[in-house]
């Protein structure tokens, strides 16, 4: 589903879109905006709304883990891209949900088209 509107574009963003994500600027190509939905370090799994701007997306990168630790995406709106080092790129439409083990080089973003906020869940290593 492409949104072209914004009022509906918002509505469907159902998290919000939260603050200009300016301390990870440096890891996207263009604009996203963060919404922390919980706090790091008071929870075990950390938990944000990403909203992508349209043509926006993030470097290659790997979450890194010895053991748990990866990553899961859940398409919230618009629409976007996932792709796996080595792998074709994945089309991205609400209720979309990717799981990213841990150590797995990949990038996400949205499609020049429309803008893409997703859900994220940084699942980090649990000290024993």
């Amino acid at each position: 589903m492409r949104i072209h509107d914004e009022k509906m574009f918002e509505k469907e963003n159902v998290f919000g879109l939260g603050q200009p994500n300016s301390a990870f600027a440096q890891y996207f190509i263009g604009n996203s905006y963060l919404n922390p939905l919980t706090e790091m370090g008071k929870c075990p799994v950390f938990l944000a709304n990403v909203t992508f701007e349209p043509g926006c997306r993030n470097n290659w990168h790997i979450h890194h883990a010895k053991k748990g630790g990866g990553q899961l995406l859940i398409c919230m709106a618009g629409e976007g891209w996932y792709q796996e080092e080595g792998k074709e790129a994945v089309s991205l439409t609400p209720g979309t949900v990717i799981t990213i083990p841990a150590n797995v080089k990949h990038w996400h973003g949205a499609k020049k088209t429309a803008g893409f906020p997703i859900s994220r869940w940084k699942c980090r290593e649990r000290k024993p």
